[in-house]
This record gives structure tokens, sequence and C-alpha cells, in this order.
């Protein structure tokens, strides 16, 4: 005897860690994964499976219409890495205006340059740190 059992997949709308993302956002962040920087990779080595006080990171994280870095759930932490790019005027306005959508979320957004990760991932890691420090889990 065949039962006929309809499945439900869960979509982004079932996660809120999602933000209501849509899928070309999903698409985009699995591009992102495969292309890391550097200086992504050297801090991703730091911070992944738990490594940092037990906090969980994810890589390329759709939050509605953008894709953080990193993003930590259980924190409501964002982590940017910045390349020099972000230092124009018209990338530091959009970068502004980023942040401002994403902290209606509930997100905290910590920023770093690619090299201030590349020469002192340390002094980023201790920071990354005191901010988690200061976070209730729930």
């Amino acid at each position: 005897m065949k039962l006929n059992v309809m499945v439900r997949l869960k979509g982004a709308a079932d996660f809120p860690m999602y933000f209501g993302s849509k899928p070309e956002i999903f698409r985009r962040a699995r591009v992102l994964r495969k292309s890391q920087t550097v200086a992504e990779k050297v801090l991703w080595d730091r911070i992944r499976q738990g490594k940092l006080d037990g906090f969980k990171f994810r890589r390329q994280h759709p939050v509605n219409i953008f894709i953080a870095d990193f993003y930590c759930h259980e924190a409501n932490l964002v982590i940017e890495i910045d390349g020099s790019i972000h230092d124009e005027i018209e990338q530091k306005e959009r970068d502004n205006w980023r942040e401002e959508v994403i902290r209606q979320y509930g997100l905290q957004i910590i920023r770093f340059s690619n090299d201030e990760i590349l020469e002192n991932t340390d002094k980023v890691i201790a920071q990354l740190g005191v901010v988690l420090s200061k976070i209730k889990r729930r």
C-alpha cells in the first residue's frame, strides 16, 4: 500500500535568522562562500566551530536583502570585513544605510578592515571576545 504524503520543505520564512531573505540572496551567499577573501579566511579559521567562547558563527549569511560576512544568531551580531573600497565616500554612505537597515532587525554590527585582520588577528579576536562577553546568551 502506497501512501501519498505531502511534505512541506522549510523556507526562509520558517527561520527568523534569515530576516525574510529571498532565494536569490541565498544563491549569492553560496557563491560568496566559495570565493572568500584572504581576510575572511583568516577570521573564519579563528571563529568557526565555536572557537570563540562557544559562539557559533555563519559565514556569508543572508540578512534580508543583504549578505553579512559573518553572523552569530545567538548573539545577534554581524561582523563585516571591509576592503579599501569601503574608504570611498559613496561606499561609506551605502554602508551607513545598510547598517541602519540591519540594525532595525535588532542586530549589532562590528566592522574590521582587511588590514586589521591580516596584521593583528589576535587584537580582532580580543575585541570580538569583549563584545561577546557583554551579550547575554539566549
